[in-house]
């Protein structure tokens, strides 16, 4: 085999890992919601090397609100279960991106905003902004928003307590 050849059969491998990885959390959430007795229909997709799950609902979302929970505490819970469904099930770890009623997909745009807010103000101040403490999947979207402004930015402080940094040029 060539190396080309064995990089795309890595990279097929790798997508059917992934998918794999979101039938079993499809399975795992499916059950939840039955249990719980809520509607919701189960959307599977790869992003960013990452199997990610959503749960939607053509009707009114308020009862997925409660699986969202204050400021997404019961959904980062549920995450966490659903990737250590995940691990029994398949033996490695998972990185699954879970999003229910489109909840987090509307945070990483405030926090896309956020972060290119801050890199404006540290563009024009020339001084370091300090950000709000924030989950792993907030400051990587931060970063990620700074990034694309042309700045730099770092994690510091000890969980729960990590906030993002935005550093001049």
């Amino acid at each position: 085999m060539t190396e080309a050849t064995t990089s795309a059969a890595e990279g097929g491998d790798t997508l059917t890992r992934l998918e794999q990885e979101g039938e079993i959390a499809a399975d795992y959430l499916e059950g939840l919601l039955d249990i719980a007795d809520l509607d919701g229909d189960i959307d599977m997709d790869v992003e960013a090397d990452r199997a990610a799950v959503s749960i939607v609902s053509d009707s009114d979302s308020r009862d997925l609100s409660k699986l969202v929970g204050r400021d997404g505490e019961v959904l980062e819970a549920l995450q966490e279960l659903t990737r250590l469904a995940v691990h029994r099930e398949t033996g490695d770890r998972s990185r699954l991106m879970l999003d229910i009623a489109g909840f987090r997909a509307q945070k990483r745009t405030e926090l896309a905003q956020l972060g290119a807010q801050a890199a404006d103000e540290v563009k024009s101040s020339g001084e370091p902004v300090k950000l709000k403490p924030m989950t792993p999947f907030e400051r990587k979207v931060v970063h990620d928003a700074v990034a694309a402004a042309g700045l730099r930015s770092e994690s510091e402080g000890e969980e729960p307590q990590r906030f993002v940094v935005v550093l001049p040029a």
